[in-house]
């Protein structure tokens, strides 16, 4: 990582390169409509490595809890402690905000981004059995947690 990295709040006008980076990115990528919807009701936010856009995230909160909704690297970029740079922006915004703890789910076969929460501070609390789509089934997912005070 040579090059600064920058954070910015996404806009409607960032949605064609953020859908670029969602579909290389998953098998089932979120689409326009879900990400227009997170823009009216979340916070979404871009992540840049000088002037490359490199990734994206959204994060909703609701009193004092946050939800981890979206966190997106493009593969391209994976490896290299984006994801992480990226996860440490959204949980300061939730903090800011005045978030106590984080709720994600992930899917249980992700274990690249398993690895990535667990070494944040999140565990694994619970199961949502056949909560993701899966080419010829469903996935479960795992629910993980993470306390957001110092």
């Amino acid at each position: 990582m040579s090059d600064a990295i920058r954070f910015r709040p996404m806009t409607a006008a960032d949605l064609d390169a953020v859908l670029k980076i969602e579909y290389a990115a998953f098998s089932h990528p979120w689409t326009r409509g879900i990400f227009t919807d997170a823009l009216q009701s979340y916070e979404c936010w871009l992540m840049f490595e000088g002037d490359q856009q490199v990734g994206h995230g959204v994060i909703n909160l609701i009193l004092d809890e946050a939800h981890l909704l979206n966190i997106t690297i493009k593969p391209q970029s994976q490896g290299r402690g984006l994801g992480l740079r990226l996860l440490e922006h959204l949980m300061q915004r939730a903090r800011a905000r005045g978030g106590n703890e984080c709720f994600l789910e992930v899917r249980a076969s992700n274990q690249s981004a398993y690895r990535l929460y667990e070494r944040f501070g999140f565990n694994e609390i619970g199961r949502r059995r056949d909560y993701y789509p899966l080419a010829g089934g469903r996935e479960d997912a795992l629910i993980m947690a993470c306390p957001l005070f110092d």
